[in-house]
């Protein structure tokens, strides 16, 4: 059987690609089924924001209703603060005339909505556990190896596999690879005060700490820093963390409580030299991974998604899901976004990480500045809520 669409890898981009496709047979293939995290235990770790554009399409296939509404969390404004208390970026939906800039929601709650919606759709079918190592393409169709020796064929595959991707290395799409030198540590906080739905965020010094509402009077940290430093941290026992967590941020949440175990992940920057080859198209991770500090490196690949799906099922009659034109149109889609956003958070990376007086002044008036200018600071908030 020769499949429209094989899409290797079940991280958020994939899953919501396979969701989103109308018309078309699909082979997902799984290295493993998502198991539930059982009830009553604490918040996931890792907890994305999900802007108003990804929001809306995640309601349309259907993905946004399964998730109870007291697991997503509506972000009413965002508050930038620099190195000196004066220079603060103030963000608020109001201002921007919409309902939220944002919701939080954890990865295990997103996940479980959309693989209920990958059961429901009798075009999908699972193959999992499987590893698909090995791509050859030709101008009919793409075909991948599996671990077991057995092949899947399809008009069109689709990489969503991560930021080592096999899929990407089998198309032979380089890419480049930056090593950060920096760890994210993730934690989940109560907190003594009220979060009163926003965001807040702080550079300091070459650190970057954010705080991210959860139901509740809870917040899920991330905070970045030099690997050296945030294997400091993590050797920490719990109280000892909240307080360097509480005190780093002003104390603006009064006490804070660990809730569950710390993580760290070390940070890099990955930019595919192109999002396609001949039948293949990545997505996510396998063609982008950009510094958490902006929150945007999920909603870049539900963008993709998006784009790639509307794409694929709205096709010309006499194309099929590969068609070199379709891949090309995906290609221009995405390459402004992907590119802007990759620049300009390793910028804004490279600007906080000085810690010279002049590099200080600069990026406080900076954020002085564009506090300062509402059209500037509404541009800003389009842009992260497509």
């Amino acid at each position: 059987m020769i499949y429209d669409v094989a899409v290797a890898g079940t991280g958020l981009a994939g899953l919501s690609f396979a969701c989103s496709l109308r018309q078309s047979s699909v082979a997902l293939l799984a290295r493993g089924l998502h198991v539930p995290r059982p009830r009553g235990e604490p918040f996931d770790s890792r907890v994305y924001a999900i802007s108003p554009g990804n929001a809306a399409h995640l309601e349309r296939i259907g993905a946004w209703q399964r998730i109870p509404g007291h697991c997503r969390t509506a972000v009413y404004g965002m508050r930038v603060h620099g190195d000196d208390a004066r220079a603060t970026i103030r963000f608020d939906a109001y201002d921007a005339g919409v309902a939220a800039i944002a919701w939080i929601v954890e990865d295990d709650r997103l996940q479980e909505a959309l693989w209920d919606g990958i059961r429901a759709c009798p075009e999908i079918e699972v193959l999992a556990p499987v590893q698909w190592e090995g791509l050859a393409a030709d101008e009919r169709s793409a075909t991948l190896g599996l671990g077991d020796g057995a092949m899947v064929e399809a008009r069109l595959v689709v990489g969503a596999d991560g930021a080592n991707s096999p899929v990407r290395a089998g198309a032979g799409i380089s890419a480049r690879e930056q090593a950060y030198g920096h760890t994210a540590l993730v934690a989940n906080l109560a907190c003594e005060r009220p979060h009163r739905n926003l965001a807040s965020q702080w550079f300091l010094g070459g650190q970057v700490l954010a705080f991210l509402p959860l139901p509740g009077n809870v917040v899920s940290m991330v905070w970045s820093m030099p690997d050296q430093e945030a294997a400091r941290l993590l050797g920490m026992g719990q109280g000892e963390l909240a307080e360097e967590i509480a005190r780093s941020a002003q104390r603006s949440l009064g006490q804070m409580q660990v809730l569950g175990a710390a993580h760290g992940f070390p940070l890099r920057r990955l930019r595919a030299e192109r999002m396609v080859s001949r039948r293949v198209a990545l997505l996510g991770d396998a063609a982008h991974v950009i510094h958490p500090l902006a929150g945007q490196g999920m909603n870049l690949g539900l963008q993709d998604a998006r784009s790639l799906a509307a794409i694929v099922s709205g096709r010309e009659p006499g194309r099929d899901a590969g068609d070199p034109a379709l891949l090309r149109r995906f290609q221009r889609s995405r390459a402004e976004d992907t590119v802007l956003m990759d620049w300009t958070v390793h910028g804004l990376f490279k600007l906080f990480a000085h810690g010279n007086a002049f590099a200080r002044a600069a990026r406080n008036a900076g954020l002085g500045l564009t506090d300062r200018l509402p059209l500037v600071k509404t541009l800003l908030m389009r842009q992260a809520m497509n």
